[in-house]
């Protein structure tokens, strides 16, 4: 079973410095229908204007993960951390019993494209945790890379949830197999480019969810970026 979701057919937001599509409902957009899929629960694509950002605000019991498309994002936290997230990096932030956090574009003029994903934690109370990671060697030459799991895989970033997290980057007429357990699920969000999917194509900001399946064959008509979940 395969499920469209259409990029011009998610919430969206205007807040001058930030353009926000909302995947699922989050904020003021609220659609019963698109409330999450299994443990993913917010990806919310977003264009931060130079200089704009997200003041110091909190989380709590979420798996909260940041991916830079284009541009840089300076991150600081009340763990102590303070670091800049680029392109082919991936954060992940355990909220856990609480942390608070602020994200900006410190490029005055240039926006910054990034996706932040919210996974439903595997239970509530995890102590606070912070991880940054460069994939950039990896994506950039091979089709697939593992880069954030629950599953203790080596090399991939932590997190807590029955869930893996890949970056797939395919050349025009690439194709990848994707195996598949039939009883899990898979969430594929394509950021750049043209995929077709199972003979559905998605071009850049659609998605689609897929369950009962054994294998996914990712077909690239262009040029190709993009994440493949695995969920229970």
């Amino acid at each position: 079973m395969m499920t469209l979701r259409k990029s011009n057919e998610r919430g969206f937001a205007d807040h001058g410095w930030l353009k926000s599509r909302h995947t699922f409902s989050f904020a003021s957009y609220y659609d019963p229908r698109h409330m999450g899929f299994r443990t993913l629960r917010v990806i919310n694509d977003d264009i931060i204007m130079g200089g704009g950002g997200f003041g110091t605000h909190p989380h709590n019991d979420m798996e909260i993960i940041t991916y830079v498309i284009d541009g840089k994002l300076a991150h600081k936290d009340t763990l102590g951390n303070a670091a800049e997230i680029k392109p082919f990096e991936v954060q992940i932030m355990t909220a856990g019993t609480g942390i608070a956090h602020s994200e900006f574009n410190s490029d005055e003029e240039k926006p910054v494209h990034l996706l932040q994903i919210w996974i439903r934690t595997d239970k509530v109370g995890h102590k606070p945790t912070y991880g940054q990671k460069s994939f950039e060697k990896e994506i950039l030459s091979q089709k697939l890379t593992l880069v954030a799991s629950g599953k203790g895989d080596e090399g991939a970033v932590h997190f807590n949830q029955d869930a893996r997290l890949y970056v797939g980057r395919l050349q025009a007429n690439d194709n990848l197999d994707f195996p598949l357990d039939f009883t899990r699920h898979a969430w594929v969000q394509l950021m750049e480019g043209k995929l077709e999917i199972g003979g559905q194509l998605l071009t850049a900001g659609d998605a689609v969810a897929i369950s009962e399946q054994n294998l996914l064959t990712l077909t690239a008509k262009e040029k190709a970026h993009f994440l493949v979940f695995d969920l229970a």
